[in-house]
């Protein structure tokens, strides 16, 4: 290569000193690409390794049975998306030239600018949300717990690792579950609940407290959620959106924590969490905070227990790359980011003579290279194949293709896939003020949600001082089964209240009922002793009252 035969190769010959560091620092680079593997590594493998074996996803294609969400064919795939893509040029620019773009400008002078949304909650919908705050009654998260299991009977799937039995003592159980989502420990919860002792729950933990237990114990809970009838208000479960929060590690986890300039300088680990648009958590995930959101968007979505069938998905700028954008449409999700300086984000068009001149200040000076794409469309499509069917994670192959794609084929002929959906996407974006609104509905229900987390997981400063990996995984695990199990608990009792409200003959709007939200904490007691009162319980089919009506 033209950078390294100046230093290699010199007038006395090869010099050994930068030969050998040339061959190193190729060998690094093809490693990390996939060009080069190392036979029995687990890190360096064979990319091919990873993938549905060629001939099964031969006889697939054949019988047409991919699970793909787009037509396998490539000339028929870019025929349909090329088309859609021009005629959306077309359209966007005839729009740009007369100034028609709602809410949005394209000048040659200052290039994209929109105009930001009106967040303001209406003032009849604030006062509704005052009224139902009143009269949820106060409760302790062991009373919450208690009552959320006595509907959905979560607790059940913590089975023992041998036996598959549920767990004899359910407090305990509860009491191992609270200890990770309040991140207070074993230690320090065996001393702050009578009559428990270290030794008891971190028998419990090490026989019914598992990732896959925590897992299926999460889908009960979203899918108790998803089958209220009030959550309807907020939406029909079929839009979702992720984001990740960052916790920092103290004590003795300090160094398993990585710093990302964006939280400050302190290392730390990231939450990254999926909810549905009915507010239900529907995966968490703990990750290194210097790798990018977007590497972890599709894992939630594919990989989740619960009966939600999301369509659409929305992240911020993060959770975004070409990638992304090419496997999020193979597999049937529509991808709708917030793009963070969207003008400055280039469209990509194909090779051609069209020219649009009201969107120039947008466009790429690179083309699409369609040539790249019909090249390696079987690599693509047996890509996507193998992590609909769970042959490979998602993470773990866009971490792979991100790491270095200038040289690996798939991965820059699947980045020209993704820049021909996120082309689509912007021109969508410009089009429409509702998908706008979508997305940033969407996206602070997410930002809510990790205000609640934060109030939850308060003990050691909000700090992770675990070590172990398994352990900050359980951390999350149960953090996000615990605002679950809030978000079932309150979304329960708003209905009540409006009901109580509307009995009481004060007139409610139902076009107002999505803005109230079902993240709300005041009435609920996270301190203290965490007793779990047999007297306390609700019985089957009863509930608590609610708290009296203002006269």
């Amino acid at each position: 290569k033209p950078r390294w035969a100046k230093l290699v190769l010199t007038d006395d010959g090869i010099d050994r000193r930068y030969y050998e560091l040339c061959a190193l620092s190729e060998l690094k680079n093809a490693l990390r690409s996939g060009d080069v593997w190392v036979q029995g590594s687990r890190q360096f493998k064979d990319f091919d390794e990873y993938l549905v074996p060629v001939e099964k996803f031969a006889t697939l294609k054949l019988a047409s049975e991919l699970p793909l969400a787009v037509a396998t064919d490539c000339d028929q795939y870019l025929h349909d998306r090329l088309e859609l893509l021009e005629a959306q040029l077309a359209t966007v620019n005839r729009m740009a030239a007369a100034n028609d773009l709602p809410d949005a400008i394209i000048t040659t002078a200052s290039g994209l600018k929109i105009t930001p949304l009106d967040a303001a909650v209406p003032d009849a919908a604030q006062a509704m949300i005052d009224q139902t705050a009143m009269l949820l009654p106060h409760l302790k998260i062991t009373e919450l717990l208690m009552e959320v299991d006595e509907w959905t009977g979560f607790t059940r799937h913590f089975t023992h690792l041998k036996t598959s039995d549920t767990a004899k003592d359910k407090t305990l159980l509860l009491t191992t579950i609270l200890a990770d989502a309040i991140n207070l420990g074993l230690t320090k919860m065996a001393e702050s609940c009578p009559g428990t002792t270290y030794a008891k729950l971190s028998w419990l933990q090490a026989w019914h407290i598992r990732d896959e237990t925590y897992s299926t114990a999460l889908a009960e809970l979203v899918n108790a959620q998803f089958r209220q009838p009030f959550a309807g208000n907020w939406g029909d479960g079929t839009t979702s959106s992720s984001d990740g929060q960052n916790f920092r590690t103290g004590s003795k986890a300090e160094s398993t924590g990585h710093i990302n300039p964006k939280y400050g300088s302190s290392p730390g680990r990231t939450f990254y969490t999926h909810i549905s648009d009915q507010y239900a958590p529907f995966s968490a995930k703990v990750v290194n905070v210097g790798i990018r959101d977007s590497t972890y968007v599709l894992d939630g979505l594919l990989y989740h227990e619960s009966d939600l069938r999301i369509e659409e998905h929305y992240t911020d700028t993060a959770g975004f790359t070409d990638h992304v954008f090419g496997l999020m449409h193979l597999l049937g999700f529509r991808f709708a980011p917030r793009i963070r300086d969207l003008g400055e984000t280039k469209l990509f068009i194909p090779k051609g003579d069209a020219a649009y001149d009201a969107l120039k200040p947008m466009i790429s000076s690179d083309r699409l290279n369609i040539k790249q794409i019909r090249a390696h469309w079987d690599e693509i499509l047996r890509l996507a194949t193998s992590i609909k069917q769970g042959t490979v994670t998602a993470s773990l192959m866009l971490r792979k293709l991100g790491s270095y794609p200038r040289q690996n084929g798939l991965a820059v002929a699947l980045r020209e896939l993704g820049r021909i959906e996120r082309t689509l996407f912007i021109l969508d974006w410009l089009q429409s003020v509702e998908l706008r609104r979508r997305v940033h509905a969407g996206l602070n229900k997410g930002e809510a949600r990790n205000a609640l987390a934060r109030a939850v997981f308060f003990y050691r400063l909000g700090e992770i001082r675990d070590r172990s990996f398994e352990q900050q995984r359980y951390r999350a695990s149960g953090l996000n089964l615990v605002t679950a199990a809030i978000v079932l608990w309150n979304t329960v009792y708003l209905e009540r209240a409006t009901s109580a409200l509307r009995g009481n003959g004060t007139a409610l709007d139902d076009t107002l009922l999505q803005y109230l939200s079902p993240l709300g904490w005041e009435h609920i007691n996270l301190t203290g002793d965490y007793l779990w009162r047999s007297s306390a319980k609700v019985g089957a089919g009863k509930f608590r009252p609610l708290r009296p009506l203002p006269p």
